[in-house]
């Protein structure tokens, strides 16, 4: 009989921190030596399935394809087998994926310049370069320290800085941003983790 290798498991095609990435698990019984392959077809070229260089003979059991996707507005999937020396398992695929519609966003990450009565807040984002085009953006929101009333900047460029005047405040103030998109509705990550400033201002 004809000898194969188990296939790779759980294929699946996941949109994490702005990348879409497949994602597998060994077969059951799998040799140490094996490797990976991974192609992609997009529904725009159906029954095509392209190679993707970098996800070749690979160790790892994940392959991000976010910069290889010829559109990010059209379906794709991804088939992986696993290769051992003269061996290989049949292709397994995943579920078809659109990054436009299904793209997770991660939260971005705050940056301060605190200046006499001005606070200078920049966001910036863990993206590939091929997605940054796109118009990402933020919201931030600013609290007193055990407020529950929060001023709110919505829907700010990426690359905007967002200027508060901080006059008339004292105490302790706290920062948290989501990333959002505009698909075919609003997409937000969840809130960064606060930071907090200790206002003061002599007379």
């Amino acid at each position: 009989g004809h000898v194969q290798l188990p296939p790779p498991q759980n294929v699946t095609l996941v949109s994490k921190d702005f990348d879409m990435i497949l994602t597998w698990t060994p077969g059951e019984g799998s040799p140490p030596d094996v490797t990976y392959t991974v192609r992609y077809e997009s529904q725009e070229r159906m029954d095509k399935w392209i190679k993707v260089p970098h996800c070749k003979n690979i160790h790892a059991t994940s392959c991000n394809l976010t910069c290889v996707l010829p559109n990010f507005f059209v379906k794709v999937r991804a088939r992986v087998k696993a290769v051992s020396g003269q061996l290989q398992s049949p292709w397994v695929a995943s579920q078809f994926k659109e990054y436009h519609l299904d793209v997770e966003l991660a939260p971005p990450v705050l940056s301060m310049n605190v200046k006499e009565n001005l606070i200078h807040v920049n966001a910036s984002f863990p993206l590939a370069t091929c997605v940054e085009s796109f118009s990402w953006m933020y919201d931030l929101n600013l609290w007193e320290a055990g407020s529950e009333e929060k001023k709110q900047y919505e829907s700010i460029f990426r690359k905007n800085t967002v200027t508060i005047d901080t006059t008339a405040l004292r105490g302790n103030y706290c920062l948290s941003a989501r990333s959002s998109f505009q698909s075919i509705d609003f997409k937000h990550s969840k809130f960064s983790q606060p930071v907090c400033l200790l206002l003061s201002h002599k007379g």
